[in-house]
């Protein structure tokens, strides 16, 4: 692929504010390029990550998705798989859902809901566990339980105010590769006025604090709305640009309401 030029966008997730939300590079390709260049985009992007799409000849899906970190290819990723919805459904208005075959979650389907989106992930199911060598690494607070899967780690605290004090060491934390640690609480008295907050924190997979984890949530939403006592509710993910999720659980599957804004469009040259 010599000089092509493929389309670009810069999108905004799980946000309506411009600057806001989680940063998600979307191209769209003819064909894959090989692996080392897609994960040296991924680094020249610096994005969290950067979503590439090309059509799916098979018939299983729309497109075939792949993310990349600048680091690592990543298993699952949500708003960048709610930024590349975007991107081809407002493309064209008429259209209502769009779906993409991954590698290793499935196919993923993003549906148009008024102004917004909804993205269905596979529910990650996770169980009570322990993880003491990590605490003293996310901060000075101790969490009421954990909860884990492989690749997620997940602390709940007592309180927003426990979540928001977290001051992790990241170096620490490197040594665990590219796993998820997450820590979350009831949203109760937090300004966002969320049922539920979060921060998630992934320093061995290139993001030292995640600004909005659409992966992350696919593992909290069955623990919240267990916790909760219903099905649906709303999250917020209190990093320093914050990120809004409506939140609910379906036959195994956790469903992520959330709107995007498109920041840049153009063309890129591949090398």
């Amino acid at each position: 692929m010599t000089d092509s030029r493929v389309p670009y966008f810069h999108v905004d997730a799980f946000t309506t504010t411009p600057l806001k939300g989680n940063q998600a590079a979307v191209m769209m390709l003819e064909a894959w390029p090989d692996d080392a260049t897609l994960q040296a985009i991924g680094a020249e992007n610096l994005f969290a990550e950067t979503a590439f799409l090309v059509p799916d000849d098979s018939g299983a899906a729309d497109f075939e998705l792949r993310w990349f970190t600048p680091t690592v290819e990543v298993a699952m990723c949500g708003h960048a798989t709610l930024a590349s919805g975007h991107v081809v459904l407002a493309q064209d208005p008429m259209r209502g859902r769009v779906t993409f075959a991954t590698r290793k979650a499935g196919i993923l389907e993003v549906v148009r809901d008024g102004a917004r989106y909804v993205l269905s992930l596979p529910a990650v199911p996770t169980a009570p566990g322990a993880f003491d060598e990590a605490v003293p690494m996310l901060g000075a607070s101790v969490p009421r339980e954990v909860w884990q899967c492989d690749g997620y780690n997940i602390f709940i605290y007592g309180s927003a105010d426990d979540v928001l004090a977290l001051t992790p060491d990241f170096k620490a934390l490197l040594a665990y590769g590219d796993a998820q640690f997450i820590a979350t609480a009831q949203g109760a008295g937090h300004a966002s006025g969320a049922d539920v907050v979060s921060r998630v924190f992934v320093p061995g997979g290139g993001i030292d604090e995640d600004a909005a984890t659409g992966s992350a949530h696919a593992a909290l939403t069955p623990i919240w709305a267990a916790k909760l006592g219903r099905g649906e509710f709303f999250a917020h993910q209190a990093s320093v640009r914050g990120a809004d999720f409506a939140c609910s659980l379906e036959a195994g599957r956790v469903l992520l309401g959330g709107s995007c804004v498109t920041m840049v469009e153009g063309l890129f040259r591949l090398p």
